[in-house]
């Protein structure tokens, strides 16, 4: 399986971007699929994750109100929208995937995901 995240940029505080994480690969199966993000010099943290049918979502208390997680039909891809981003919200932005069963007991551990694409950098100028 291979993540490819895509939609990291520049921008202003208050304003808003949308990541999006496709996932390809042929035993891709019913995975949940998410995003974790690193600030320099501070370690990875969970931001969301949705289930494999994209009925559940999980967030972080950070961005809860301000980010949304959504999936698409053909669940290979989920995108995260972004709104009022602040400049603590600058990251390098990592999309994951694991299965939805383990998700679901800990959405935010890192050692449920199987699977991790590379990273894509927003950037929240103030």
């Amino acid at each position: 399986v291979q993540l490819q995240a895509s939609g990291g940029g520049l921008v202003q505080a208050g304003g808003s971007l949308k990541l999006s994480c496709a996932a390809s690969g042929s035993t891709f199966g019913s995975y949940g699929m998410g995003w974790f993000r690193q600030a320099p010099g501070k370690e990875r943290e969970f931001v969301a994750v949705i289930s494999w049918s994209g009925g559940r979502t999980w967030y972080a208390d950070s961005v809860k109100g301000r980010f949304t997680l959504s999936r698409d039909s053909n669940k290979n891809t989920v995108n995260l929208q972004m709104e009022g981003l602040q400049p603590e919200d600058t990251a390098v932005y990592y999309c994951a995937a694991g299965a939805t069963a383990k998700i679901v007991m800990s959405p935010h551990m890192e050692r449920v995901y199987d699977y991790w694409g590379q990273g894509t950098q927003v950037t929240v100028s103030s």
